[in-house]
């Protein structure tokens, strides 16, 4: 018997079997989206590649709101539904999750490689079994997770992107832009996600239309507004990230995960000068951990986990 796991973006969809609760590194693959009019397409090829395998059990990772069986891709029009999933694999046990589900899952398991540490906390700090996923990327998302009693984990939903920004994060941008540029930074997801990189790079200079991927190759070549855009941005993060360890209380951790993320770890001095510019309760995101999801696999890794 052998499991079906699907990490599935808007760009690309990574797929792979599971036997004996090892995922077989030979199956790994990634389709384009682009290539497919449905994930449905993408797993009858999938599985003809594999020589149609039987399968017992499928998760899939989506980067989308899941809810009642069913889930939609954020930024394409692919829908999923568990039953369909059933009849098209055959399989007994199938389960959408949310693809920052997924990494929560994963978390206990992420180590080596696959996870750096960008800010320690002190070993002898009070511990609580809690841990948060914050995804920065495409989109904007969090997970909270909780250790349970044997080792397992349990790993929350929530649409964390669509909330209304903190408001002292909209205030330090109205002070910055002023209040009509402020306007389009009203939700977390528009800030925080690429396009918010984007938006508020074009805010700062002008240079409307940039990608977040090209303001960080600027950045990275010594281009001065693009350096300056993206220092803001890391003390903007960490201000998010100082009100998210109060909101969840991540003992165990915080663990960055995304491009966007990716691309703080290189300005971790000035996303702490954010995570720890206030002093009330300040003792909270001081002993927070913070890490960066590196395992591209993770997501799989942490489908496994949700279906054991």
């Amino acid at each position: 018997m052998a499991l079906l796991l699907a990490d599935v973006g808007g760009t690309n969809a990574r797929l792979a079997i599971a036997r004996n609760g090892v995922i077989d590194p030979e199956t790994v693959t990634r389709f384009r989206g682009d290539d497919f009019a449905s994930f449905d397409d993408v797993i009858a090829q999938f599985l003809q590649q594999q020589d149609q395998p039987r399968i017992s059990g499928v998760c899939v990772a989506v980067a989308g709101p899941v809810s009642g069986g069913t889930a939609r891709l954020t930024n394409r029009d692919w829908d999923f539904d568990e039953n369909r999933l059933a009849r098209l694999t055959d399989a007994d046990h199938v389960r959408l999750i949310n693809d920052l589900t997924a990494l929560g899952y994963a978390t206990p398991a992420l180590q080596g490689d696959g996870l750096s540490t960008l800010r320690p906390a002190r070993p002898d700090r009070a511990r609580n079994g809690q841990s948060l996923v914050v995804g920065l990327g495409t989109g904007f998302n969090v997970c909270a997770v909780r250790a349970l009693p044997g080792g397992a984990v349990t790993a929350m939903e929530a649409e964390e992107g669509h909330t209304n920004l903190p408001a002292n994060i909209y205030l330090r941008l109205a002070d910055l832009l002023g209040e009509e540029q402020a306007a389009g930074f009203r939700s977390t997801e528009e800030t925080f996600a690429g396009r918010g990189l984007s938006r508020l790079h074009g805010a700062l200079t002008g240079q409307t239309g940039l990608r977040s991927e090209d303001i960080a190759q600027a950045a990275g070549t010594g281009d001065q507004d693009a350096g300056a855009t993206y220092d803001l941005f890391a003390e903007l993060v960490g201000l998010l990230c100082r009100e998210l360890a109060l909101r969840f209380m991540p003992r165990e951790g915080l663990f960055l995960a995304g491009s966007v993320g990716r691309s703080i770890a290189d300005r971790i001095e000035r996303f702490e000068s954010g995570f720890l510019q206030d002093p009330f309760m300040r003792h909270i995101p001081e002993n927070t951990p913070l890490y960066l999801i590196m395992d591209d696999m993770a997501a799989l890794h942490g489908c496994l986990a949700a279906l054991a």
